[in-house]
Formats: structure tokens, sequence, C-alpha cells
């Protein structure tokens, strides 16, 4: 396993980060705990949740799921940087969700009860809170992080504008601030290039990329379609993004298959070459979804092969950060 420091802390991780949204929903407890013993094994010792995650309203199964996972020992705990997030409904009423202080801070009074432990090593905001002003946030981060409750703090769906509004602010109370963001981002999705990405590095926040294969659309769907296996593909959001990029994904997976590697590894590592990029989470419903993944570490691209990915996946607009990607 490869590991980087988590932006510009000293905090080091593993270049592939697990994801655990399937946790419960896809994959069944027992599975869901051979996959975290198998990602240690394989040297991960980045694990992502979120309290929503098991889509439960308030029940945190995914949490619950990681939390007696730790609970059994051997170490499991101390090896693990752990995330998780804040922002979405756990309730019927008004203050369960969002980011004022009094949710963030009953919020992760919750969340450490349902992981069993005693920290959270990154503290994320799940999503942008419009009508919560940064001094309110901030005053309850600082508070969690004094008492030992939190470590770093972290956003996730954020644009370039409120990365820069929340560390000035941060900077302001000569406080952390964020040290991550989890941005959607992937060959199909390259938007946050234009405004996230520049932020981002501006500010030494490291960049945590979620859907890496876009729905599984970069996951070599159509070699799996024509194989039985690829159901995943026939339905919803993903059908309808194999509709619409059908002939790129065939290039795609033929441009992979030329380069002797898995189109999964292939877009994993893509990911990893980007700058500014920490860790691409990896959502494994399956222990040969995980192994296999490690494949994107051998990955290696020529400028020849960079340029065949930009012609097949464009950036938005003339490529890299605005005001040139629009303007010139």
């Amino acid at each position: 396993m490869e590991y980087t420091n988590l932006g510009r802390t000293g905090l080091s991780v593993s270049r592939l980060c697990l994801g655990t949204m399937n946790f419960g929903p896809e994959t069944s407890e027992a599975d869901s705990f051979a996959i975290m013993d198998r990602a240690l094994e394989h040297g991960i010792n980045f694990f992502d949740t979120a309290n929503v995650y098991g889509w439960k309203l308030g029940e945190g199964v995914t949490e619950q799921i990681v939390g007696r996972w730790l609970a059994q020992g051997g170490g499991r705990r101390e090896k693990v940087v752990l995330a998780t997030k804040v922002f979405g409904r756990m309730g019927d009423w008004p203050n369960e969700r969002g980011l004022s202080a009094r949710h963030i801070i009953r919020a992760c009074e919750d969340s450490l009860r349902r992981l069993q432990t005693e920290t959270i090593d990154l503290y994320q905001m799940h999503h942008v809170s419009r009508e919560t002003p940064w001094e309110e946030i901030w005053q309850a981060m600082e508070t969690l992080v004094a008492q030992g409750k939190v470590v770093y703090v972290g956003s996730s769906n954020f644009a370039g504008w409120h990365l820069a509004r929340a560390q000035e602010s941060a900077t302001r109370r000569h406080f952390l601030g964020l040290v991550s963001e989890q941005s959607i981002y992937n060959l199909l999705t390259r938007h946050i290039e234009l405004e996230v990405v520049p932020a981002a590095l501006e500010y030494g926040i490291g960049i945590i990329p979620w859907s890496p294969l876009h729905g599984g659309l970069l996951s070599g769907i159509l070699r799996k379609m024509a194989s039985g296996e690829g159901s995943r593909g026939t339905k919803g959001r993903s059908a309808d993004g194999l509709a619409a990029h059908r002939e790129t994904i065939e290039a795609y997976e033929k441009l992979s298959a030329d380069l002797g590697h898995e189109p999964t590894n292939v877009a994993l590592a893509w990911l990893l070459s980007r700058p500014g990029v920490t860790a691409p989470i990896i959502g494994p419903r399956t222990m040969d979804q995980l192994d296999s993944a490690l494949g994107a570490l051998e990955v290696e691209f020529d400028k020849s092969t960079l340029g065949r990915l930009d012609e097949l996946f464009p950036p938005v607009g003339q490529g890299g950060p605005g005001p040139e990607a629009w303007a010139w």
C-alpha cells in the first residue's frame, strides 16, 4: 500500500479509502466485517462512513456495523483513520439535520456511540449549509476538538468559494479548519477541476473523490453486461448514463484492455494521478471488488495515454482551472 498526507496535515492515510456505504443495505454484516479485515491486511487504513448510511432514518445502520467491527479489538481502532459525516436528516424534527451547533454536537455524540469509539479522526460536513454562519459551525467544531471527540474537520460537496469562506473564517479564529473535501470526481465528472481543486490546493485541503467509477460506468460495465454480470448498469442513473455515453465507454474499455488493466483500475489510477487528490473512495460490495481495486496502484500512464483519456473524457471548457478554462 502507498500512503500520503491528508491535505496539509501530518496524518498518513492510504491512497485508497474504504467506503462503507454498501455495508448494511448491500453487504451483510458478516461480509462487511470480512471486507474491513481484508482492507487492513492490504494496508488500507482510511475508512469512511456517514451517520445517514444504511438509509433507515435516525438509525445509523452502517456506523453501527463499523462500530461492532471496531469493538472486536485486535488493534482495529488503533490502525484505522476513521471518518464519518454530519448534515443529513436523522429524525423528523427540524433540528435533527443540518449544521447548527446544536445538531453538530448531538450528531457527533450519536456517531461516537454507534461507532463505539471515543474519537472521530475526520468529522466531515456532508454538505454545505447556507443557513448557518461559519462562526457557529466553527464554534461547535472547536468544542468537539477541545473535548478530544474530533481530531480533524473536513467537508463534502462544497463549491470552491465555500472552501475559501470556511477556511478564511477558521483562520481568523486561529483554528486549523478544513483538511479535506469529498467531491464527486471521475473521468465522466470533472467539474471540480474548475474551482474546487484550485481552492483545495491553495488551502492545503486534500481531495477525496467519491463515485470514482461514476456509478459503475467505468468498471467495465459493457463487458460485465455481455457476460451477465452487469445488472447495475441496466437500471436507474447507470442506465441513463450508459445510454448517453455508450460509445465513449466502449472506447474506454478497449483502451483499458490495450493497456492490460481492468477499467476500474484505470479510472482509480487516473484519479491518483490528479493534483490534490489524497485517496479515491472505493465502496466494495464484495471481497473480490476490494481485492481487485488494489491493482490501481500498479497502473502508470504515459503522456499519450493521459492525452487519450482527455480525448475520451474532455475536461470542462478548455481544461484546467478557471478563469482560463472559459476565458483567456
